[in-house]
């Protein structure tokens, strides 16, 4: 039976990926394939194709202007690079099984992958009751004692309860609400369910509104989503993969059980490649879609290119900020094996709290007072503007507060004075503003900062890496090294002159290879250069994202006693 391309895609689940299609009626232009702004634009009517995924290429957008009750008017094609953070209205629509939401939502590694929904009623499993309304956290998808289900749980007086809910289970499902920030491109990769609808609220904008932005000025009410989609696909006698808007005009059929899926070549992404086992490792591979970018080693990766693929495993990298008064500011991925220097920065602090936190048993934390503070209490001290500090450590003390003796956390502090040292409190709840005096002059190589001192931490390249041609740190007016990091990455080099090898990040480039039966040459990695990696403003905020998922955030400052 044949059907529209656009209703195959939403017929289809991903997991029996790949499929074969035969076209069976279509627009045509002069030959088999001809290609308009990088997407194939005919087919020729018996032509076999291959598709090996489908992706979101751009969304449609209908415009509500008050909320998501409301009724939609215009609608506007928007990029999924169009800049914004956007929240996502929960689907009122339940579905009816767990395998329809298996079908048509996201479920992945990654905590975008991690959907969460509620039942309308109790659902008994073999040890405990899930109650209905309830908020199950969907995980994965695999098989179970030969029966298909979802691993989940749920979260109870802060206990985690895993358990299975087979596809086949039925109910009343519901969408949980998501208090969580998106981008426009996190939403079309993992937000939006198939042959759904998805609402979603402008939460805040990164960039000032121009006559070019398809939305209205000052827009702060919904837009109803509707994606196209890209399909990737493999042709008989090509090398390179073919990308189809889905609603291009064509007729398709499934000829997947007819024909021989072996006759087409294999593309593979560095995911793909990265969950390969370490013995498979040396391997040989020829890029079909290479990814885009000026900076070696990307501007290397070109299609038809051969690579020698000798390992995979994970690396440290710092996270790193450009200190700059605008919003302009770049991002770094930075490794340990970077032979530059650093010297030290002054760091900021806006409350006491904050020097509470920095201070180190290295060596003495010395401030200046930026921000002029009264104290509230006799006993504690009134800052001026110009006060110099050598922070001591947290205590308690007592203060006289309405009528009654009252403990409060301070700071113990040391009052630097013309010719002695003055003994104050200051209170922990105190917003004022300090900086920081440095007296070392020392020059640190990356990884005795990360050894040695507590990050976020402040520097300036002092010595350039002369080991990269373009030292993009050395630029920089100063640095705020954020945290350090851990993350995947394949070991490359060219496979006809593998003179040096490059580390390429497995989850930031898009590049689709497939292998070929050559053995490698040498199975010893040439000398691999250093690579500090510029990161998108997306990139970046993902990556403190996932990082932070990890880490406990520090208690609140304590409240000012009112």
């Amino acid at each position: 039976m044949a059907f529209s391309l656009e209703k195959f895609i939403h017929s289809l689940d991903l997991r029996t990926l790949p499929r074969v299609l035969q076209i069976q009626s279509g627009i045509y232009c002069q030959g088999s394939v001809y290609e308009m702004f990088g997407n194939e634009c005919s087919l020729s009517t018996g032509e076999i194709i291959k598709v090996i995924g489908f992706k979101i290429n751009k969304l449609i957008a209908s415009i509500c202007e008050n909320n998501e009750g409301s009724q939609f008017s215009a609608k506007v094609e928007l990029p999924l690079n169009f800049p914004g953070l956007y929240k996502v209205v929960a689907d009122k629509t339940p579905y009816v099984s767990i395998e329809e939401i298996a079908r048509k939502v996201s479920i992945g590694p990654t905590r975008f992958g991690h959907p969460c929904f509620y039942s309308a009623k109790d659902i008994k499993l073999a040890n405990f009751t899930i109650k209905h309304g309830e908020q199950i956290t969907f995980t994965s998808v695999e098989e179970v004692n030969g029966t298909m289900a979802v691993n989940c749980f749920i979260v109870r007086n802060n206990q985690c309860h895993s358990f299975t809910l087979p596809l086949l289970q039925e109910g009343e499902f519901y969408e949980c609400e998501d208090d969580q920030i998106y981008t426009l491109k996190e939403i079309a990769e993992w937000k939006i369910p198939k042959c759904r609808k998805r609402i979603v609220k402008l939460s805040s904008t990164s960039h000032m509104w121009d006559s070019s932005s398809p939305l209205p000025k000052n827009f702060d009410g919904c837009l109803i989503l509707v994606p196209v989609y890209e399909v990737q696909a493999v042709m008989k006698f090509r090398k390179d993969i073919v990308h189809i808007l889905s609603d291009l005009d064509v007729e398709v059929k499934d000829v997947t059980d007819c024909y021989d899926i072996g006759s087409f070549l294999q593309p593979l992404s560095l995911e793909d490649i990265f969950e390969r086992t370490s013995k498979e490792f040396p391997m040989v591979a020829e890029i079909m879609e290479g990814p885009s970018g000026s900076q070696k080693p990307y501007n290397l990766l070109s299609t038809g290119k051969e690579i020698v693929i000798y390992k995979k495993y994970q690396a440290a990298r710092v996270l790193a900020s450009e200190m700059r008064s605008d919003s302009s500011n770049r991002h770094f991925l930075i490794p340990m094996s970077y032979k530059g220097k650093f010297k030290r920065r002054p760091r900021e602090f806006p409350t006491a709290y904050d020097l509470e936190i920095a201070r180190s048993e290295k060596e003495q934390l010395h401030v200046v007072a930026t921000k002029a503070f009264v104290s509230p209490h006799k006993e504690l001290f009134s800052v001026s503007v110009g006060d110099q500090f050598l922070v001591q450590q947290c205590q308690t003390s007592e203060v006289l507060y309405e009528g009654r003796k009252k403990l409060v956390d301070v700071l113990a502090c040391e009052q630097i004075l013309n010719d002695s040292y003055k003994k104050v409190l200051l209170p922990m709840y105190m917003e004022g503003g300090f900086v920081e005096v440095i007296h070392d002059k020392k020059q640190y190589y990356l990884s005795e900062i990360c050894k040695e001192f507590h990050l976020p931490f402040n520097v300036k390249v002092s010595v350039r890496d002369l080991s990269i041609e373009e030292d993009v740190l050395a630029a920089a007016p100063g640095l705020q090294f954020e945290e350090e990091i851990t993350d995947s990455y394949l070991l490359i080099s060219s496979a006809s002159s593998p003179v040096e090898s490059w580390e390429i990040p497995v989850y930031r480039l898009n590049m689709l290879v497939h292998l070929l039966s050559k053995d490698v040459q040498t199975v010893v990695p040439p000398v691999t250069r250093t690579t500090v990696e510029e990161v998108s403003k997306e990139e970046y905020y993902m990556l403190r994202r996932y990082e932070n998922l990890t880490l406990h955030p520090p208690p609140r400052p304590p409240k000012k006693p009112t």
